[in-house]
C-alpha cells in the first residue's frame, strides 16, 4: 500500500485564484512551512510509518514548481536526509501544467522527486477559462509528455462539475487524460466553498450544479475507466477536513464520497444482472472479503433501492472471490468492468 507524508504549501506559486479554490481551507494550513518544520514532520513520520519504503514525502497545496526558486530548493534539500535505504522512497509534488520545463524537471530529478501530479481539472479550454485556471489543455498534454520522458511517475487530477462544464465534457476530459498514459489519477467532484468566486456564481444563479446522481454515476464510470487502463486512482473526493465541511455551501463534498462511488459500482452490477433476469425477486449475492458494505451500499442505499422495486437479496463473503468480483446466482462479474457499460 502506498502512503504520502503530506506537507501543504497553500497558494505558494499560484499566479491566480481559480474560481473554486481556497487552498487554506482545503489544506487547513494558514502559512507556508519552514524547512525546520518540514524536517520535524518527516522525522516524526519516519518514526511512526510501518513501511517507509512504500511512502513518499508529498508537497501539496500550491504550485510547487512555481514557488520562489530558493524556497523550492530549500524544501527539497531539507528532506534529502529522509530518502534512501530504510527511509522514504522519494518525493511527490503537485503543480500547474504551465509550470513544467526541461530546466525544472532537471532540478526535480536531481533532488530525488519521483512523482509529479498536474492539476489539469478539465481538458476543455472554455471551462478552464471560465474557472480562471490560467492554462490550456495543450499545456497539460505538453507537460505530461515531458514528465514521462524524464522518467517521473505522472499523476493527473480532474475536477468534475466545474462552472461551464457538463457531464458529457467530464467524459471527454477523463478520456483525454487517460490518453496521456498517467500512472495515477485523482478525481475530485467540485465543492463550492464559501468566499470563492464559484460561491458567488452559485448564489447569483450563474453557476448551476449538475445533479448529484449524474456526478456520482460519472465518478463510478471514471473509476472503471481508470481500472481498465491500469491507472491507479489514489483519491476520489476531497479529504475529510472539518474546515472544508464547515465552508462547503454546495457541491459534492461528502466525507465518504469514495464509499458512495464504490456502492454505486455494485449497484450498477446488480442492475446489469436484473436487466437479464427481470423475473427474479430474490437474489443471492457473494462478494469478496470486506466488500459486503459496498454491495449493501452506503447507509444501505442499494438494499433500500432494490427493496423498493420489490427485490430482496442476501449477501455473504466468499474468500475465493478477488477484490471487485461479485457473484449473483450463478453468474460472476467484475464490478470495475460492469459498472462502466453504457446504460447501466
Amino acid at each position: 500500500m502506498h502512503n504520502n507524508i503530506a506537507i501543504f504549501i497553500p497558494h505558494k506559486g499560484c499566479p491566480n485564484q481559480c474560481s473554486f479554490c481556497d487552498q487554506k481551507v482545503i489544506s487547513s494550513v494558514q502559512h507556508a512551512p519552514t524547512s525546520k518544520e518540514v524536517m520535524q514532520i518527516c522525522q516524526s513520520a519516519l518514526e511512526q510509518v510501518k513501511y517507509p519504503r512504500n511512502t513518499e514525502i508529498a508537497f501539496f497545496g500550491g504550485s510547487f514548481t512555481a514557488i520562489e526558486r530558493s524556497y523550492m530548493i530549500e524544501l527539497l534539500e531539507c528532506v534529502q536526509t529522509f530518502i534512501g535505504d530504510g527511509k522514504f522512497s522519494g518525493i511527490r509534488i503537485s503543480t500547474r501544467p504551465d509550470k513544467i520545463s526541461h530546466e525544472v524537471l532537471s532540478v526535480l530529478k536531481y533532488y530525488n522527486v519521483s512523482a509529479i501530479e498536474l492539476g489539469a481539472q478539465s481538458m476543455n479550454d472554455e471551462v478552464l477559462m471560465k474557472n480562471e485556471r490560467g492554462h490550456t489543455s495543450e499545456d497539460v498534454c505538453i507537460s505530461s509528455k515531458l514528465i514521462k520522458e524524464y522518467g517521473f511517475s505522472l499523476g493527473l487530477q480532474m475536477m468534475a462539475g466545474l462552472y461551464g462544464s457538463s457531464i458529457d465534457l467530464e467524459y471527454e476530459t477523463i478520456n483525454k487524460l487517460l490518453s496521456l498514459n498517467p500512472d495515477t489519477m485523482r478525481i475530485y467532484p467540485v465543492a463550492v466553498l464559501d468566499g470563492t468566486k464559484l460561491a458567488e456564481y452559485f448564489h447569483k444563479g450563474i453557476y448551476i450544479l449538475p445533479s448529484w446522481e449524474s456526478v456520482l454515476n460519472f465518478c463510478a464510470d471514471a473509476l472503471c475507466m481508470c481500472y481498465k487502463n491500469k491507472v491507479k486512482v489514489i483519491r476520489c473526493g476531497l479529504h475529510a477536513e472539518e474546515s472544508v465541511s464547515s465552508k462547503a455551501i454546495a457541491g459534492f463534498y461528502h466525507q465518504a464520497w469514495k464509499e458512495l462511488v464504490e456502492s454505486r459500482m455494485y449497484h450498477k452490477a446488480i442492475s446489469f444482472y436484473l436487466k437479464k433476469h427481470s423475473d427474479e425477486k430474490n437474489l443471492f449475492i457473494s462478494v469478496s472479503k470486506g466488500c459486503i458494505s459496498k454491495a449493501v451500499g452506503h447507509k444501505k442505499c442499494n438494499r433500500q433501492y432494490f427493496e423498493n422495486m420489490g427485490i430482496s437479496f442476501k449477501i455473504k463473503e466468499d474468500i475465493a472471490l478477488q477484490s471487485g468480483q461479485i457473484r449473483i446466482g450463478e453468474e460472476e462479474y467484475n464490478v470495475f468492468e460492469i459498472a462502466g457499460i453504457a446504460g447501466i
